[in-house]
């Protein structure tokens, strides 16, 4: 139901973002401008205890400022290193500018980590602060300890960062994997929701959708034949699927996890019971697998521009030829421009006969960027 709340939001133009030890509380919330925040209860590891020491902490000295700032001033007993973890894996701690994700898990050459030693170093700086130790004047001793260095790390990549984000939160925060393919998925008919429903109106048409692999069973029958189960996402749902005989052995190759696939299959009606004469399930025919890399290259035919007449002028025209022909370059894609009279509400299609495109995921990055209307045929 989250996952579903999340994508309403997300549809109505809400942001929500990810927990954040400064600004999270136990549930969702709304923060000073207007975002939902998401809520540190429902990070794995991290218990109610944990969290009312973090806020309590807080409301009382402030936001915190640094890993080390945290494990200073938190009851490392109320939230211990499982805590800690879950807030790093699910972003808490991102709003720290010096460190990232990926440098909590660096180790040195004994094996511990700096998300290890940054709890050790908490553990102490408390421990001397609670033993109240006296001076020979009868005054508090302040005990120092060296922070640890911060060690050097490249960042984990979107796909590693996402995995271990869900892998505490049971969800994708900060984006989702298929951010990166939302104009191929532009040439899908049907999203997984439709799968638990009634699919008795979809026999007899082709389905395409676009997923990811997260599962993967390859198994045998007492046949000796191979078959899989594998369960795929999309935006908001999971569906698993079967997949047997020769549809097997010509896409096993695709089923791999982290994969992003295009699966293209007709649904057909179900096998009658020759007994009892009832029906079956409709079922899957796959037909065709693709990597969602390479659908716009076989799919995507033609790209439209879309114009208003009353932006239309020599020198929007020259920059945006001058955008245009940096894709011309072995471009296989048709291009046409529709422009739109408001008035009269009229459209002039004019397709373009010297220039072709060569579309790309930075292509579509760049028209965004120019705020440069187009349609993908």
């Amino acid at each position: 139901q989250v996952a579903f709340f999340m994508e309403e939001c997300k549809r109505g133009g809400l942001t929500v973002l990810g927990p954040d030890v400064n600004e999270s509380y136990l549930k969702f919330s709304v923060n000073d401008q207007g975002a939902i925040r998401f809520g540190m209860g429902a990070i794995k590891g991290v218990g109610g205890g944990a969290v009312e020491e973090i806020i309590r902490e807080r409301k009382e000295n402030g936001w915190f400022t640094s890993i080390f700032d945290v494990v200073k001033r938190i009851d490392l007993r109320l939230a211990g290193k499982k805590a800690v973890e879950g807030l790093i894996l699910a972003g808490g701690f991102d709003s720290f500018t010096k460190t990232h994700r990926a440098q909590y898990y660096v180790a040195d050459e004994k094996g511990a980590t700096f998300l290890e030693k940054s709890l050790k170093f908490g553990n102490k700086y408390q421990e001397s602060q609670n033993s109240s130790q006296v001076s020979l004047f009868g005054e508090a001793s302040e005990i120092t300890f060296p922070e640890p260095d911060i060690p050097a790390s490249e960042k984990w990549g979107t796909m590693e960062l996402l995995a271990k984000e869900k892998e505490v939160t049971g969800m994708y925060i900060s984006a989702h994997p298929l951010d990166d393919f939302k104009n191929e998925m532009k040439f899908c008919n049907i999203k997984l929701a439709a799968f638990k429903g009634d699919l008795v109106k979809y026999i007899g048409h082709k389905l395409n959708f676009g997923v990811i692999v997260s599962a993967v069973e390859h198994r045998v029958s007492k046949m000796g034949k191979g078959w899989a189960t594998f369960i795929v996402e999309d935006y908001a749902d999971s569906h698993e699927f079967r997949i047997f005989g020769n549809e097997y052995l010509q896409f096993r190759h695709f089923l791999v996890v982290n994969s992003f696939l295009y699966v293209s299959a007709i649904l057909q009606k179900g096998w009658i019971n020759k007994e009892t004469g009832a029906e079956s399930e409709p079922r899957l025919k796959f037909t065709n697998f693709m990597l969602l890399h390479d659908v716009m290259d076989d799919k995507c035919e033609k790209i439209t521009i879309q114009l208003n007449l009353n932006e239309i002028n020599k020198k929007y025209i020259s920059h945006l030829h001058s955008v245009l022909k940096e894709y011309e370059i072995a471009g296989k894609q048709k291009l046409e421009f529709t422009i739109r009279e408001a008035k009269e509400k009229i459209d002039l299609t004019l397709p373009s006969r010297g220039m072709k495109l060569n579309v790309s995921t930075e292509f579509f990055e760049r028209m965004d960027r120019e705020n440069i209307r187009f349609k993908i045929n």
